[in-house]
């Protein structure tokens, strides 16, 4: 029977929404504020009855009664398949609780209809854990996150005791479970355990489901969080989506969470007598345990972790990549009126029409790669040389007079303005570069100097750095913050000038002895 009887109008609604705009049962239940359950048995009744939309023209209410209710016929009691068959079978990629169904009923024709079928196997899926109870998709989402309990590690020679963090991985459908030790929560161990955890499961899932962890996690939102640039650059090379657990919703990681239960149950709590020394030692106990955890028999169910992703997730997982990832990090930055961009105190070229652009910049140890609008611009080996310029010739304009608005003797002229003095100097700054180009960052530094302080006080400075032969911006720079701006240039009794500094003792110093 039908769970409630409808007004003829209602159920015509039902078959409307249902068939005219593709409705789901969701969305019908709540357009007509009636029940999923109701909503299902009326369209089953539907399709057995083999009704469309819209209704023939001529058919009254009582013979759409009479089509839906009249030939209602008891169904035998017939035996159910095995309730865990059809639990591991919902974990295959594309299979239905309808489809399943289907061809049940293809092979019982007086068997359970569609709704009290799906009714069985509810009550029965409530009866296990909660973490098995969701119907997760073979090789689709692996859950990660960190034991809120640390293993400590003790120092052998010092006696010191550090904390290690244990991060977990386990697959959805299957509960396949993986764990290792790191040093800490850090961006550079979150990103070193995914990749440990793809080889150990031998693939890539589709989806990884983190918590709201900083190294995963940049900005947490409920609905468009912000990920880590590292973490997704990672999740690209392996081709893999990461969407996290929304905050203040428990059921989106009660998988990883009932994995980590059992990891500190299983795992931690058994070694919890053992003292270790080093991490790799550590590591060691850890897999012994986890190997036990995985060809463990579960309470419920006649099979183990190992045995479910032999036969549901790892036939559906994506193959590793030919290449592991290289971890790498993430910045932001401006380019100069010198088309250059700089990282960690060295500056490297880009194309001079991207002056002014905003880039993103991915380091590694070796390299650097320069992005503008998620394309790859230019790449170089790493300097760890502060202040130099590594420059490409293909990236400098053909004429500066044609191309650039800014030009040496523009910058040279816009600082005549502030005096000759500081003019000089900025002359011989960028004449004293290899490229020009290198000198315009220097001279517009010690042009913002006469905002600081005043046009005079940066005038008499450029003057004393003119006079000791120091054509750079640290150099003005100092001699304002410490005002010898202030003192006259003196000179010695031939008329030239000398240079005064705490380290230069001066001839008078030899005339004591």
């Amino acid at each position: 029977m039908a769970r409630e009887r409808l007004s003829m109008r209602k159920i015509k609604e039902i078959l409307r929404l249902k068939f005219e705009y593709h409705f789901s049962i969701r969305k019908i239940a709540n357009s007509c504020s009636i029940g999923k359950g109701t909503v299902a048995d009326y369209l089953e009744r539907a399709r057995i009855a083999g009704l469309n939309w819209p209704l023939p023209e001529n058919m009254t209410d009582a013979e759409l009664e009479g089509l839906l209710f009249d030939h209602e016929k008891k169904v035998p009691y017939r035996q159910m398949p095995g309730m865990e068959h059809l639990h591991k079978e919902l974990k295959k990629k594309g299979v239905t609780l309808y489809l399943l169904w289907y061809e049940y009923k293809k092979n019982n024709p007086d068997g359970y209809q569609y709704s009290h079928f799906c009714e069985l196997y509810k009550k029965w899926s409530h009866k296990i854990d909660i973490s098995l109870r969701q119907t997760h998709k073979a090789g689709e989402k692996l859950f990660v996150d960190y034991a809120g309990q640390t293993v400590p590690i003790k120092n052998p020679e010092t006696g010191q005791t550090m904390e290690a963090q244990v991060f977990i991985a386990t697959f959805g459908a299957s509960n396949y479970t993986f764990a290792e030790a790191a040093l800490s929560q850090s961006l550079p161990h979150w990103i070193k355990s995914h990749i440990h955890a793809f080889e150990f499961f031998g693939g890539v899932p589709q989806i990884l489901v983190p918590d709201n962890l900083k190294s995963g996690v940049t900005r947490p939102s409920r609905y468009e969080p912000d990920i880590n640039p590292t973490y997704q650059d990672m999740a690209n090379h392996y081709e893999v989506a990461v969407i996290p657990a929304r905050s203040g919703k428990p059921k989106d990681k009660a998988k990883v969470e009932s994995a980590v239960k059992f990891a500190e149950n299983r795992i931690l709590a058994a070694l919890r007598n053992h003292t270790f020394f080093s991490l790799s030692e550590l590591n060691r106990a850890i897999s012994q345990k986890l190997d036990e955890l995985n060809h463990a028999k579960f309470q419920k169910l006649d099979t183990t972790r190992r045995e479910l992703f032999e036969k549901i997730d790892r036939p559906a997982l994506k193959p590793l990549p030919f290449q592991k990832y290289v971890y790498a990090e993430w910045k932001k930055a401006r380019v100069n009126i010198d088309y250059h961009v700089e990282f960690d105190g060295h500056y490297y070229s880009v194309p001079y029409q991207l002056r002014k652009e905003q880039v993103d910049i991915r380091h590694t140890d070796t390299s650097i790669e320069i992005l503008f609008k998620n394309k790859r611009i230019t790449s170089y080996m790493r300097s760890y040389t502060k202040g130099k310029f590594t420059t490409c010739p293909e990236h400098m304009p053909k004429s500066h007079q044609k191309y650039l608005e800014w030009t040496p003797s523009r910058i040279i002229n816009w600082a005549a303005k502030n005096g000759p003095q500081t003019a000089q100097l900025v002359a011989g700054i960028i004449n004293g570069k290899h490229h020009p180009e290198q000198g315009f960052r220097a001279s517009m530094g010690i042009m913002r100097l006469g905002k600081r302080y005043s046009p005079e006080r940066l005038e008499s400075a450029c003057a004393r750095a003119v006079c000791i032969r120091s054509y750079s911006y640290k150099s003005v720079d100092s001699i304002l913050k410490k005002g010898l701006d202030k003192l006259p240039l003196p000179t010695d009794q031939m008329g030239e000038k000398s240079i005064e500094h705490p380290n230069i003792r001066g001839k008078q110093y030899y005339q004591e002895f």
